[in-house]
């Protein structure tokens, strides 16, 4: 077992995918000879030829229009869309075909294919760069939504989201990408697809969250348990669809819940988090959910950015109200 970066580790990812099967390709923007705005694919081209990671025009509509026929004829893609930002330009593509198409062929067509793109704040990005579109995509049947927080999942689950018939955006977190390392384990493992991690047991509280605020929640959680408050935060891993299992299970553990996401508080899926928990485990509650998210505000350019993003202060403030309700 190795200790990796984020970004090592899905690369690790890649290249373990493209060894163990031919029909795995991989195209984008500059991910070839470049290796990916971020590295993420750096080297694969040399190891593996041009005909199985290639560059694409500057075109996300055609990217996603070339995953869907490369996938009906037995390939699985691995489609990049360089910034999540630009998603826009594709949502046909993913949507109104990849989402469709099993159920548009009775089970008979699959969709193998994954959409992978970074996204988040915290490094400055230019605007467009940084947005937070998960609960776009979320809210659409027949996609799964990956968010890993950690170097092992980032891998175990990409792995997994290649091998899977149908169709995954899997959003890794920029910020994370150099900042955060770990031990991940050696040679080809997968994780868990719809599976939530116990990221920090507690009984006191319950902090729910996902992608690049996983780690801002348990830094908080580590600054309260110094205050005598033992927080068990929730990592979803898969944004859609949600765990509920073991969302419930740590509810009615706690009676206490908080909700922290990265993007605003109208977009991401915090509010559908709190939607499930309230009709499925209101007997459990002892006081209202938390929220805790980013203003309802276009992204900021990057000089608010620091001011504009939640952090774990903002996480402990949330925290103490949801405990100290009487």
């Amino acid at each position: 077992m190795a200790v990796k970066s984020y970004i090592e580790a899905v690369r690790d990812a890649q290249d373990l995918a493209l060894g163990r099967d031919e029909n795995v390709l991989i195209f984008g923007e500059d991910v070839g000879k470049n290796g990916g705005v971020f590295r993420a694919t750096d080297g694969l081209q040399t190891k593996y030829g041009v005909d199985r990671v290639f560059n694409t025009p500057l075109a996300e509509s055609g990217i996603g229009g070339l995953a869907i026929g490369l996938a009906s004829q037995g390939f699985r893609p691995i489609m990049e869309i360089q910034f999540f930002g630009f998603v826009y330009e594709t949502m046909d593509s993913i949507a109104g075909q990849m989402a469709r198409n099993r159920f548009r062929f009775n089970g008979t067509r699959q969709m193998p294919i994954v959409v992978r793109a970074p996204y988040g704040g915290g490094t400055k990005t230019p605007e467009m760069h940084a947005d937070n579109l998960e609960g776009l995509v979320a809210q659409n049947p027949g996609l799964r939504v990956v968010m890993p927080a950690n170097p092992a999942d980032a891998k175990g689950l990409l792995l997994s989201a290649i091998a899977s018939n149908d169709p995954v955006v899997f959003l890794e977190n920029i910020h994370l990408y150099r900042s955060l390392k770990g031990e991940v384990a050696d040679g080809y493992y997968t994780t868990p697809l719809d599976k939530a991690a116990i990221a920090r047991e507690g009984k006191d509280v319950s902090i729910i969250t996902y992608g690049g605020m996983t780690p801002v929640v348990l830094n908080a959680a580590e600054s309260l348990a110094k205050e005598g408050i033992d927080a068990e935060v929730v990592d979803l891993r898969t944004v859609s669809p949600l765990d509920i299992e073991t969302i419930g299970k740590s509810v009615e553990k706690t009676g206490r819940v908080v909700v922290a996401q990265e993007a605003q508080r109208i977009a991401g899926i915090s509010a559908s988090v709190m939607a499930e928990i309230s009709e499925r485990f209101i007997l459990s509650l002892r006081a209202p959910i938390g929220r805790v998210s980013a203003p309802d505000t276009v992204y900021p350019f990057a000089q608010a950015e620091n001011d504009w993003m939640a952090n774990a202060d903002d996480v402990i403030a949330k925290v103490k109200e949801v405990v100290n309700y009487d």
